[in-house]
Formats: structure tokens, C-alpha cells, sequence
């Protein structure tokens, strides 16, 4: 099983900056990650993979084993050389011994009840919370914790909201509204505001706070710096999915972000190489305001 996998992650690495001989299907996120760069005139100059097994069943003949991948990525755009990394979540299955079939895991964000509330519901404009936003702090920790859980907080089983929230936080935007979940951004223990763990919830915090943490939205994503946050709508249906955290620019200024869930470190801003991207993709650009 184990020397399968490894045959199989060197035969992937290899397609991030080359087709090699003997492979007849391509692997398709390979090929969306390469087309992605190729669009920005940017290119993975060499790629690296470690993995490790994380569960293994046994049925019979049948065997699967989940298993989680570290993808790094070097990549070259114009004069400047950076590396994307990225953690992938999979399912190899065997029969007889034999690798049949592999995917990545894919994970969705569930849906929490009395999460998608009025948008004035979000709004109290009785707390007045002076503060300053540590653009480099708040980076800092989202370089720290990428792909890493901070026991301080509590630890969400799809937790891409939450690391936004305590990026945000450890910049010094300060928490408010306790202890209603439906109003203000807050966590208290194992209590929290949707807000804060809620990717939609977040967007319409962002979109309409007026006191404590506030963001003004901007047109596009060349409009934003370290530190500010980007919304994803995948399917374009109106509810926000993912969120991220903008940590670099590109070479065209454009912004390299940091998420969790799907954790990842420097990827491009778009997600066009995502397993969740669609055509209906929908972005939110949210400059977070330095203080008062």
C-alpha cells in the first residue's frame, strides 16, 4: 500500500511540470494548476510531495486508505520566485493489493442554523471599539498557523472562517456582541458568534459592521493588501463558502492568500486550480479598516 502511494505522488509530481511518458490520463488538477499559472505568465519550475497515512480499512480483498499529501510548489513569474504549498486530504482504494482508484476527499462547510440572518442584525452601532489593525501581525500568524492548529481556540471541523477570524484577531481587531450568537464577532470557549465561524456570516459582518472590526468592500483584487480578506461564492448562488487571508503579492501585484480546510499557503487568489471552483464563481474583496 504504502510503496503504491508513493509511486503514485511521484508519477503526480511529475505532471506539475511535465507530462512524463506512460501516463495516459493526465491528473486534472495538475493540468488546471499549470493552465492557471500559464494565464498569469507564471510557472512551476519543480514541485515536491510528502504524504502520510492517516487511516487504513481493510475489507476482504478490498482495502482503503485515507491519506493526507504536502504539496510544494516553486514557482517562477517574471523575476520573482516564491512557493505555494498546500495540504490535500485523499482516499486510495485496493483490491487484492492493487491501487484502483484515488480522489481527493472533498469537504463542504456545513450549514448552521439561524447562521443566515437579516443584514441589520449584524449592525450595533452602540459599541464604539477603538482599535488598531496590525496589518504584519495579522500576517504573521496566518504564515504561523497555515497548516496548523492553535490550541488557544476552538477547533472547527471545517475551520476555514475561524483561522480568518483569529488572523483578524491576532491583528487586533477586537471581539464584540457577546453573548449573542446572531450579532457582533466574538468566541468565548466553545461559544461563538456565526460570524465568526460562518463563511457567509463573516461576508455579512464584514459587509456592514459599524463598529470594532469594519471593512470597506473594493472592486478588485489588485485593490487589496496584507492583511484583508477574500470571499468565495463557488457556486454563485448567493452563500459564501470559503474565505481567505491576502499574505503576498505576485509579481503583477495581484494577491497570494493563506486558507484552512483545504489548508494552503501563497496560492494565487483566484482558486481556478480548486476541485470547488465552478464558472459561477463569485469573489467578495474586503479592505479591512486600520483603526480609529
Amino acid at each position: 500500500m504504502r510503496s503504491q502511494l508513493q509511486e503514485f505522488l511521484e508519477k503526480r509530481v511529475q505532471q506539475y511540470v511535465s507530462q512524463p511518458r506512460g501516463i495516459e490520463s493526465p491528473c486534472q488538477k495538475a493540468e488546471k494548476k499549470k493552465e492557471a499559472h500559464l494565464k498569469r505568465a507564471a510557472e512551476i519550475v519543480k514541485t515536491k510531495a510528502s504524504g502520510k497515512i492517516l487511516k487504513r480499512i481493510e475489507e476482504g480483498e478490498f482495502s482503503k486508505a485515507i491519506y493526507q499529501v504536502h504539496f510544494q510548489y516553486l514557482i517562477k513569474q517574471k523575476d520573482l520566485l516564491y512557493i505555494e504549498e498546500e495540504i490535500e486530504l485523499r482516499e486510495a482504494k485496493f483490491y487484492k493489493g492493487v491501487l484502483v482508484e484515488d480522489e481527493e476527499v472533498k469537504r463542504q462547510e456545513k450549514v448552521v442554523e439561524g447562521a443566515d440572518l437579516a443584514l441589520s442584525e449584524f449592525i450595533d452601532v452602540s459599541e464604539r471599539l477603538a482599535y488598531q489593525y496590525n496589518r504584519l501581525k495579522a500576517v504573521q500568524y496566518a504564515e504561523r498557523w497555515w497548516n496548523d492548529y492553535n490550541p488557544a481556540y476552538k477547533r472547527f471541523e471545517n475551520d476555514c472562517t475561524s483561522f480568518i477570524s483569529q488572523c483578524l484577531h491576532n491583528g487586533g481587531s477586537p471581539m464584540r456582541g457577546y453573548p449573542s450568537r446572531a450579532s457582533g464577532w466574538w468566541l468565548k470557549r466553545n461559544n461563538y458568534s456565526y460570524s465568526w465561524a460562518v463563511a457567509n456570516s463573516l461576508r455579512l459582518y464584514l459587509a456592514n459592521s459599524k463598529s470594532g472590526l469594519r471593512a470597506s468592500e473594493v472592486r478588485s483584487p489588485e485593490q487589496l493588501t496584507l492583511g484583508d480578506v477574500i470571499c468565495y461564492d463557488f457556486q454563485g448562488d448567493g452563500r459564501f463558502d470559503h474565505n481567505t487571508i491576502v499574505t503576498g503579492k505576485d509579481a503583477n501585484g495581484m494577491p497570494l492568500v493563506n486558507a484552512h480546510t483545504y489548508n494552503s499557503r501563497m496560492r494565487y487568489w483566484a482558486y481556478e486550480d480548486s476541485t470547488a471552483y465552478t464558472p459561477k464563481i463569485k469573489y467578495k474583496f474586503y479592505s479591512i479598516f486600520d483603526g480609529n
